[in-house]
């Protein structure tokens, strides 16, 4: 149901009554809730936002990894599509609030967390953002130079290139973060099309240099028994859904601005997992390609397209690469720490600021080291950083949806001393289970007899911190139905 149907004065009067009743340590312009007038996303701009976010690098590096790793390309596909249909549940669940209600992230996990507690998961996933927000800007600096590497062979082999191209698309991210969020839905509609046209283009040029699909897809897979292939499936399946278990968590950042709960639904449900296949399966043909044309499979479209030296390809793959990139960085990466830098301080904090401490922080994490190679890439990154916040996403659920039945309190959420000051600020039933859930997602690393549970990381964090935060609350589920809850 459209929001001007339900709700447009609700939302109005919302925003007027917190103008008044606001505490200002909890709220700014930036954290507020939308109004009607905000509400400008239709159907299209989510699936627009899933398929600029899906057709870049890191998703090709993703496919491509499973092949490097052993799989052929039937399997790859299989493993990435009920990847994305899992996390797309729990995406959907947390993108209802944000829809309903008009909050960001860092504003609906106080319903959880406390009004002071929220800042806990809000700094992890504002973390993990600053990574994939260093990783992002260094993939878009390798591309510059691989591509005037190409146009310029004798720069090559010149570190200072690399350098010098990586801090200019940081800068050039930067610049964007500046010119606020709008901008992020202008860039998204034009270049979704632009880039699936391009990542088509690719598609059909390595087919012409491997000879048809027949040999481009041959590549076999190297695991001979069910249990073997089992041991690379499970990790790799949970790497396919912490991928987006950031987004998973940030999703009201992007459905607050939805014009209805239809809008964003189906905008979603569409966009993520035909997006992600689609692009996937570019990259898991290509480099299936690359092992027939090569004789080795390249992971990287980067290092790919660096062994054809034709400047007019080099061209193009570089305005789509840095188009891709600079798409899923500010749109995935900026985003949401934005608004979790500034949940901290809102009162110093703005949205600019944020972006800015997120840049900085990105450049911190060295993400030349997160990506050197697919290993790293894959059961480093992806697996560890799952453990921290699928315990997250296991809370919000059952907080939003089982403890709360979908009802929230706008305006409390932005006071101190209401429904959701727990102690002091702290529900320490949240924090308790979120604890339970990231040492049993975690453990593993430290005892290698329950290595298996790491393998199973976002599962075993998010159903853990579920289950245990659904009981610890069931004294405060049956206060809150009789006004009692404190």
């Amino acid at each position: 149901m459209a929001v001007s149907s339900i709700s447009t004065r609700a939302l109005d009067q919302s925003a007027a009554d917190l103008a008044v009743k606001h505490d200002s340590r909890l709220y700014n312009a930036d954290l507020a809730p939308t109004v009607a007038a905000q509400r400008t996303w239709g159907t299209y701009n989510y699936i627009a936002l899933w398929f600029s976010m899906s057709m870049e690098v890191t998703t090709y590096m993703l496919a491509s990894s499973l092949i490097a790793g052993g799989m052929n390309w039937k399997q790859a596909i299989l493993t990435i599509l009920l990847g994305n249909l899992i996390v797309l549940v729990p995406m959907l669940l947390n993108a209802h609030a944000g829809a309903k209600y008009g909050i960001p992230f860092p504003v609906f996990v106080r319903a959880s967390f406390g009004t002071r507690g929220a800042n806990l998961p809000a700094m992890l996933r504002a973390v993990v953002a600053c990574g994939w927000f260093g990783i992002q800007s260094w993939l878009g600096g390798q591309a510059i130079a691989a591509m005037i590497g190409v146009l310029w062979p004798q720069t090559a082999d010149m570190p200072f290139v690399l350098w010098a191209s990586f801090l200019g698309f940081w800068l050039l991210n930067m610049y964007v973060v500046w010119r606020g969020v709008e901008s992020i839905r202008f860039l998204q509609s034009f270049s979704a099309p632009f880039m699936l046209v391009m990542s088509l283009t690719l598609l059909f040029w390595m087919l012409h240099k491997a000879g048809g699909f027949g040999p481009m897809l041959s590549a076999p897979s190297h695991f001979h028994t069910t249990g073997s292939f089992l041991r690379f499936f499970f990790p790799s399946l949970t790497a396919m859904v912490g991928y987006w278990a950031t987004l998973s968590l940030n999703i009201p950042d992007f459905t607050r601005y939805a014009r209805s709960q239809d809008s964003q639904i189906v905008g979603q449900a569409f966009g993520l997992p035909v997006a992600m296949v689609l692009y996937s399966f570019i990259g898991i043909a290509c480099t299936s390609a690359s092992v027939t044309i090569f004789g080795e499979p390249v992971w990287s479209p980067i290092t790919l397209l660096g062994r054809f030296h034709q400047p007019f390809a080099a061209l193009l793959a570089l305005v789509a690469l840095l188009i891709a990139t600079l798409n899923v960085n500010i749109g995935a990466n900026v985003v949401s720490p934005s608004n979790d830098f500034s949940n901290l301080a809102p009162r110093l904090i703005s949205f600019r600021t944020g972006g800015l401490i997120t840049g900085f922080l990105g450049l911190a994490m060295m993400p030349w080291k997160l990506m050197s190679s697919f290993g790293n890439y894959i059961f480093g990154w992806l697996i560890g950083y799952s453990g921290l916040l699928g315990p997250v996403a296991g809370i919000m659920v059952a907080d939003y949806f089982l403890i709360r039945g979908t009802q929230l309190d706008t305006v409390s959420l932005y006071r101190r001393g209401g429904p959701y000051e727990y102690i002091r600020g702290i529900n320490p039933r949240a924090i308790i289970a979120l604890g339970a859930g990231v040492i049993v997602a975690l453990i593993g690393l430290a005892v290698p007899s329950l290595l298996f549970l790491y393998d199973y990381a976002w599962f075993v964090g998010f159903f853990v911190a579920g289950a245990s935060y659904y009981l610890l609350m069931l004294g405060y589920r049956a206060a809150l139905r009789t006004g009692a809850a404190s």
